[in-house]
């Protein structure tokens, strides 16, 4: 049997609700892929989401973003969908930043903000 593939989803605190609204959305498609995401957002996704298999990381200011940035290493995910709120500032914005530049180094798609989740995951659903 094939492994599936994974997709990392993670969002600021200001952008929860608009990332559990776009599982919602999408949840016929992510349905088909194994998803991983730091834990606060892991717990919005699976009460918005529950038929959604998550497993979730640890918060990210606890380590969830390096978390999911070994297993970008590792090459264990193969899209990241994480919703910045650029207006708030974060104690652990460099974590954020090693998280995105791991996803530019290894190469995977990454949308920083709806309209471009949008985009990648209208691509998964073809």
């Amino acid at each position: 049997m094939a492994k599936r593939e994974t997709i990392a989803l993670i969002a600021h605190d200001q952008k929860k609700d608009d990332l559990a609204d776009f599982a919602r959305t999408h949840e016929a498609v992510l349905s088909q892929f194994d998803i991983v995401a730091t834990g606060t957002t892991g717990g919005r996704i699976i009460e918005a989401c529950p038929s959604l298999s998550v497993r979730r990381m640890k918060s990210g200011p606890l380590g969830g973003d390096q978390q999911i940035g070994a297993m970008i290493a590792e090459g264990e995910v193969s899209m990241l969908i994480f919703f910045t709120d650029p207006l708030t500032p974060m104690p652990h914005d460099v974590d954020v930043k090693a998280l995105t530049r791991l996803a530019t180094v290894y190469d995977i798609p990454m949308a920083l903000n709806r309209a471009t989740a949008e985009i990648l995951i209208g691509a998964c659903d073809r």
